[in-house]
Order: C-alpha cells, then sequence, then structure tokens
C-alpha cells in the first residue's frame, strides 16, 4: 500500500492485465489507459488517441457494449475492436424490487477475468427527490462489525475498477439512462456503503470515482457522492485530497467499550484519533458536513447519556457534522435488536437540541433483505439446498 497522505504528482499509469480469453475489457480504464491499450494492440498512436476518446464517449455517455453501435468508428474497424477488446458488465444472478421501490442486485464477477467468479451486491433507494445507489467495494469483509451482516462473511478479494464502474454502468442500464444527461435522472447519487471498506481498496476506489465523476461521461458531481468508513485514519486524508468526495463515518458508538465491541477497528483507530482526522479532512465545512452514521441498537448505544456524549464529541472537535440514526436491520442470528421507536426519537431529540441535524433514516427493503449481505447469503443458501437436493436424486437414482 502506498504511503497515506502522499500523493504522485502525475497519476501512474497501472498495467492493464487481459482477461483469461486474451481481450481486454475497457471498463473501468481511465481514458489513458484506453489509448495506451489500443496503441499496445498495435493501432497507430494518432488514431489510438482520437478512438480512446470516442470509445469513452460511447462507454460511459451512451452505455454502449457492443462495438457495432459505435456509428462514428468506421465498420471496417469493429471486427478488430471485437478481437482484441470487450466491454463488460457484471451478470446478474438474483433482482429483487422492494415494496417501497428499492431494487437490489447479487451480481457475479466475469470468470475471464482470471480472479474467479465472485459474487457481490448494490442496491439502489429511490426518493421523492433523488435516487442513491449503494456501491460495494470488496467481495466480504475484514472488519467483522458485530451488527453488519458482511462482517460475517470472510474478505475473497477487492473489486477491480471496472467491477465498481460497473455496478453505476449496470444501475444506469436498468432504469434506462442513457446517453447520460444531468438532467431528468433517476439515479442521482452515489454512496460506497455496500459490501467492504473502501480505504481497504483505495486505488480501485479512487481510479473507479474519478471515471464516475469525469465530466465527459458519467459526470456525476463530488458533492454527490459519499464515502463511508469505519474508520481507516491513515487512508482518510490521502481520501479528501485525491478523491473529495463527501465524506461518511460508521461511528455506532461513543465510548471505548462498546465500540471495540461492536466496531472492531476501533481497537486499532479510536474514537479520538478518528474524529481529529475527521476534523482534518479536506474540504469539510458547514455546507459539506461529515455524515456520522449510527445504528441504532437496544441496550446497546442507544441511551440518552450516549447521545449527550455524542453531541459533546461532535462540539469538542468543532466538526460540521450530521448524524444519521440507522435503525438496525435485523438478519437471522444477529446478537442485536433495533432500539425501540421512542428510544431513537429521544435520542434524536437529544442531538436535534444541541443544533445538530440528526434525522432517522427510514428503513428500506426489508422485505427483500436489503441488509447488506443478506442477498448474498440467501443465495448461497438456496444453492446448497440445489446441491442437496441433486445429490438426493442421484442417491435414489442409484438406488
Amino acid at each position: 500500500m502506498p504511503i497515506p497522505g502522499h500523493i504522485d504528482p502525475v497519476p501512474v499509469l497501472r498495467k492493464v492485465m487481459p482477461r483469461v480469453d486474451g481481450r481486454v475489457d475497457l471498463l473501468g480504464l481511465s481514458k489513458e489507459q484506453i489509448r495506451a491499450s489500443l496503441a499496445d494492440a498495435g493501432m497507430e498512436p494518432k488514431q489510438a488517441k482520437l478512438r480512446g476518446k470516442q470509445l469513452w464517449h460511447w462507454i460511459y455517455n451512451r452505455g454502449a457494449t457492443d462495438f457495432t453501435a459505435m456509428t462514428d468508428i468506421a465498420k471496417a474497424q469493429h471486427p478488430w475492436l471485437e478481437e482484441r477488446f470487450v466491454i463488460g458488465r457484471p451478470e446478474v444472478i438474483e433482482a429483487q424490487v422492494s415494496e417501497d421501490g428499492t431494487r437490489k442486485w447479487l451480481l457475479r464477477s466475469d470468470a475471464n477475468d482470471g480472479q474467479g467468479a465472485q459474487e457481490y451486491e448494490m442496491v439502489f433507494i429511490p426518493d421523492a427527490d433523488r435516487g442513491t445507489l449503494c456501491v460495494s467495494s470488496q467481495v466480504g469483509c475484514t472488519l467483522n462489525c458485530r451488527f453488519c451482516h458482511t462482517g460475517t462473511m470472510r474478505l475473497v478479494r477487492n473489486l477491480t475498477p471496472g467491477e465498481i464502474v460497473g455496478q453505476v454502468m449496470l444501475a444506469r442500464d436498468s432504469l434506462g439512462e442513457w446517453p447520460s444527461t444531468p438532467e431528468g435522472r433517476m439515479l442521482t447519487n452515489i454512496v460506497m456503503m455496500g459490501m467492504g471498506e473502501p480505504l481497504y481498496n483505495f486505488e480501485a476506489v479512487r481510479d473507479a470515482l474519478r471515471i464516475v465523476m469525469d465530466g465527459d461521461g458519467l459526470a456525476l458531481s463530488k458533492r454527490r457522492i459519499t464515502l463511508s468508513t469505519s474508520g481507516v485514519v491513515p487512508m482518510m486524508a490521502r481520501a479528501g485530497e485525491e478523491i473529495g468526495v463527501n465524506l461518511a463515518v460508521s461511528l455506532h458508538a461513543v465510548t471505548k467499550e462498546v465500540r471495540d465491541e461492536i466496531v472492531p477497528i476501533n481497537r486499532k483507530y479510536g474514537i479520538e484519533e478518528l474524529l481529529q482526522a475527521c476534523a482534518d479532512y479536506p474540504g469539510a465545512n458547514n455546507a459539506r458536513r461529515i455524515t456520522f452514521e449510527y445504528v441504532m441498537l437496544k441496550d446497546k448505544n442507544d441511551s440518552d447519556e450516549d447521545a449527550r456524549e455524542l453531541v459533546r464529541l461532535i462540539r469538542k472537535y468543532r466538526l460540521p457534522a450530521k448524524v444519521n440514526l440507522i435503525p438496525f436491520n435485523p438478519w437471522p442470528g444477529a446478537p442485536y435488536e433495533c432500539s425501540a421507536p421512542d428510544r431513537i426519537r429521544a435520542f434524536s431529540n437529544i442531538v436535534f437540541e444541541a443544533g445538530i441535524s440528526a434525522p432517522v433514516r427510514t428503513p428500506r427493503g426489508r422485505d427483500i433483505d436489503a441488509a447488506c449481505g443478506q442477498l448474498k447469503t440467501a443465495a448461497e443458501k438456496k444453492t446448497r439446498a440445489e446441491l442437496d437436493r441433486l445429490a438426493e436424486e442421484k442417491l435414489a437414482a442409484l438406488g
């Protein structure tokens, strides 16, 4: 991992690895990487520069996945491109739509990428004034937060820039939002709050979000993107400097004892160190407040004393902050219960009365297992049940 806080004056052009079939997937590559890939494949440099710009437009502005749709590229060149390149999408294993309009997808990476097919999730949450896509950065997670279902899974691997951007592209496909224009979008916001810890996959997340924010393509403003971290303190300043999006922090407790239990990374980077990193976060101000996520757990972190301590900490570090109170979304085997509605309201009122915004997040998608990681687990159980059934049928046939 690069030294925290260090910024390369010129971005390093990462080596592009071909798929198992020898073709290069252009999804997730920067403009310069696309140009370089065309040149490496034998295209003349000036033409590679021109074609690179055209491909970028078709991929990120038009959502094209087929070279034959690219009308300003000569038809004679389409077979050459198809032989050497592909424009990928994650495979949809399962898609669900909640009664409240929330959509959830279980996705599988391309087995051709050489890393093996892996499953991960994304969620789209529509509201009256916005539509938010919750994007994953890893398959599984290492943090083991006790209230989080993804924390029960082992970390399999980091997602690539293409797999991260691919979630946005697939959502746009599903919502019919091509060509890409700022007006009339359903998908208006992105939160890096899906499976995994984004700052443990920093370079891939950074490169993917730079593509999402590029004005010639997806053109989503950095003010409409939020990166959530559980508190990887050494990487927070670098995230502010190199990505510059809004910051959300999974706080969830205000004492060392409780946070050590439910967010184990606190044993490495404590609350005081974390809040100082928030105070130092580049670009944080009253117009771009830091969001503290706080899941409400019955008799664990929801007392009046906890609310007052939260206010004291925010004031101590003079943080431009708001607090999102999140009713716990239970999952089978979860060690906690959700706080009662009146307890959540009392907590919220204390924080609000101190002049700090503390809205209670409306639970969404509970009828489709929208808590992070639940759909993947359900699919795995379904797969195991199917295998058991097939095994029983084989035994019956042998008998």
